[in-house]
């Protein structure tokens, strides 16, 4: 069983590393199950292992991937060793929610401009900010307008707003003053070599989906100012300077699993359910490339994936010759021939549904690798002195970014771990 903490699942102490550990065994030994993209692939590496997996899994519906799209570890009567992967990675997904506290109600039109998703985010959030003593100074990471920063304030305590859009932050100064807070909303640039001053111990930072980098430089800036409390729900771990993940812990740095851009974007590929109309514009998209990609193989006369740019959606207006025709006008391919249009654009819709079910597999190491990252970020400031909770701060329908880090520095008379 995985280890958790002593609060409901919450992951503390000794079992953040006990669960790192276990993770990074799981993902180090199964990566080529989950390195390998369905999507520029024809053939996956690990199909040949596994023959009667691979033919089930290509053998079933675009309307079948998508209903397991959330839950894979549901998918019923697969073949080995789908069902063994599914069962141990729920398993070592396991975190439990944060403890959650009543707020006390808003002031009149806070919310206004919010939408209403984040609005519900933002409340989630700070219903889950316990700590030991209270907070004087809250400091809003990437504010944006602040809303955030907004909602936290309560009694005599002061708010200071990072954001580096001047636009977003003359906004938030507005809404601030509005509502006749004790706010002050900066101009910076959190990644500068000047950010530091602008942290000090008496600030409790928070940040909510602040991405890769981002939060990144919070925690480093943050525990070397020895603030005495902070929470962060990280976000995008692909947005990062470097070509490779950086690893922030000790365990980390010792692990094996070396990571690139395309792999951090794997828990990414989990996103709350869009609507219809979206769904067949993305899946129009998603097979008028996979198409083209079967034609450029053809024109190339080369197996191996083309990169293509992001395209507006204006494109999907075209037909799909005149797509194919255009797109392989912008990547300088010549002697696109006269191919099968019709059998072309079928065999993209067809492929959709292998690449959409055979994602499955890669699905089962999508929150397992969150964690993983996550994880390295409870370590480090863990090993900097801090007490570290790590759990979820809501329900995945809300954002399937939840997972949430609440830090408190040690004391002399309460020891870390």
């Amino acid at each position: 069983m995985p280890a958790k903490g002593a609060d409901g699942g919450v992951l503390t102490g000794e079992a953040l590393l006990a669960r790192f550990t276990a993770l990074d065994t799981f993902l180090t030994a199964h990566q080529v199950l989950w390195k390998p993209r369905p999507f520029t692939h024809l053939q996956l590496p690990w199909e040949t292992s596994y023959p009667e997996l691979a033919q089930w899994l290509r053998r079933r519906s675009l309307e079948e991937a998508e209903n397991d799209h959330h839950q894979p570890w549901l998918v019923e009567r697969a073949p080995a060793p789908f069902p063994e992967l599914a069962a141990l990675s729920h398993q070592l997904s396991e975190v439990g929610q944060l403890p959650a506290k009543a707020l006390e109600a808003p002031p009149h039109r806070l919310d206004v401009d919010v939408p209403g998703r984040k609005w519900q985010q933002i409340e989630a959030f700070a219903s889950r900010l316990f700590f030991s003593t209270e907070p004087s100074h809250w400091l809003d990471w990437c504010a944006g307008k602040g809303h955030l920063g907004r909602r936290l304030l309560h009694d005599s305590q002061r708010l200071t707003c990072l954001e580096y859009d001047p636009a977003l932050v003359t906004s938030g100064q507005q809404l601030s003053q509005r509502h006749h807070l004790p706010a002050t909303h900066l101009r910076q640039d959190v990644l500068a070599r000047d950010a530091a001053q602008f942290i000090h111990c008496e600030h409790t930072p928070v940040a909510l989906h602040a991405c890769g980098d981002l939060h990144v430089r919070l925690l480093q800036l943050a525990s070397a100012a020895r603030c005495e409390r902070m929470a962060i729900a990280p976000c995008c771990y692909n947005r990062i300077s470097a070509e490779n993940y950086q690893p922030l812990s000790d365990a980390a740095k010792g692990s094996a699993l070396k990571l690139s851009l395309e792999d951090l974007s794997l828990p990414l590929t989990e996103t709350v359910t869009a609507g219809a109309r979206v769904r067949r514009q993305r899946d129009h998209s998603m097979a008028w490339r996979l198409g083209f990609d079967l034609l450029q193989r053809q024109i190339r006369g080369c197996d191996n994936y083309l990169p293509t740019p992001s395209l507006p959606t204006s494109w999907l207006k075209k037909t799909f010759a005149q797509y194919c025709t255009d797109l392989a006008g912008l990547k300088d391919l010549s002697a696109i021939g006269s191919p099968d249009w019709s059998a072309l654009e079928a065999a993209g819709y067809q492929r959709l549904a292998e690449v959409r079910n055979l994602e499955l597999v890669r699905t089962l190491f999508r929150r397992p690798l969150e964690l993983w990252l996550v994880l390295d970020r409870a370590l480090f400031l863990w090993h900097k002195g801090y007490d570290v909770r790590l759990g979820t701060f809501c329900e995945t329908p809300l954002t399937p970014r939840n997972l949430m880090l609440l830090a408190e520095r040690c004391t002399d008379a309460t020891a870390c771990g």
